[in-house]
């Protein structure tokens, strides 16, 4: 049976304007994650990416599991991962997450996107 956890905060609401600094969490072995992006308040027109990363410990290195497509306007936003499930660029991966996993939401410019983003991970 395959059990969704509680979520984890990655990101509060916020306006932001620039990459802030990656959100790393452990995996607590589980299988998979969504990751519920919000998006409340655009000013302008701003861009943001989401990227999943997992981390490799032997080699000290980051590696892309899904990178999102560009999210310029208010909304949800839920990107999934989780093996066997259908691949969807930008959107959903078949993988397993590592033990340590980290989000990295790249701002395109200084325009202000409010929003918060949250981990529900998957066992």
């Amino acid at each position: 049976m395959t059990v969704m956890r509680l979520p984890t905060l990655l990101y509060s609401s916020a306006a932001r304007t620039a990459t802030p600094t990656a959100a790393q969490f452990a995996a607590g072995g589980n299988r998979g994650m969504h990751l519920v992006i919000n998006v409340t308040a655009v000013t302008d027109t701003p861009s943001v990416v989401p990227t999943i990363d997992g981390y490799d410990a032997a080699s000290n290195t980051w590696y892309n599991l899904l990178t999102g497509a560009a999210i310029v306007a208010t909304g949800t936003t839920v990107l999934k991962i989780y093996p066997g499930i259908a691949t969807v660029a930008g959107a959903a991966a078949s993988d397993v997450i590592p033990q340590t996993v980290r989000l990295v939401m790249t701002h395109a410019d200084a325009d202000s996107i409010t929003y918060s983003a949250a981990a529900h991970l998957v066992g």
